[in-house]
């Protein structure tokens, strides 16, 4: 495959185990269907539950123009831009593939950490709510669902740990007179 930028050709690299196909020449990287999301789900677990997904959220989305062409299908690529970040990521719709330029994968976790940080108990607990529906129904299986659920309780108990320490204080006391045996 070629590059859809510079025309050079692409090689194999691994990304937290998943096998992607990056520039030699300006260092961008295209990712197959679905790899994008695992190799961020692999390099922070904690963001495994918050999507970044193409098709998902399109209004967090601004559509460009297209620019280049998809490396794997020849068919030109539609410009992206997600949400409040910098990271342009190009998209073919035919084959779901994305091509990211050089460091965008690192601008994305680091998107997705921040907001991740910054989501109050309120989030926290309207996401633990839908992730539940989602056990039930959700688009993957029981236990990356649950995996899921659990994820965003923790984060929404760190969110109320560090929001009221009296709080932190008071389970850290109880724990202190009644240790586990």
């Amino acid at each position: 495959m070629k590059c859809p930028k510079c025309s050079s050709e692409l090689i194999k690299k691994t990304i937290q185990n998943i096998e992607v196909d990056e520039c030699k020449e300006c260092k961008g990287i295209w990712f197959d269907k679905d790899e994008l999301r695992r190799a961020k789900d692999l390099t922070d677990p904690d963001l495994n539950w918050m999507d970044f997904e193409i098709w998902k959220h399109p209004d967090k989305f601004q559509i460009g123009g297209q620019k280049n062409t998809c490396p794997k299908c020849d068919v030109e690529l539609f410009t992206l831009q997600y949400a409040n970040t910098d990271v342009e990521i190009e998209f073919c719709e035919k084959c779901y593939g994305t091509w990211l330029d050089k460091d965008e994968f690192k601008r994305i976790i680091s998107a997705l950490e921040k907001e991740l940080i910054s989501k109050s108990q309120k989030e926290y607990v309207k996401a633990a709510i839908e992730e539940a529906k989602e056990i039930i129904t959700g688009p993957e299986s029981f236990i990356s669902e649950w995996k899921d659920f659990t994820t965003i309780l923790r984060m929404l108990q760190y969110r109320i740990l560090t929001e009221h320490p009296k709080f932190h204080d008071i389970v850290v006391d109880f724990h202190k007179m009644n240790p586990i045996k």
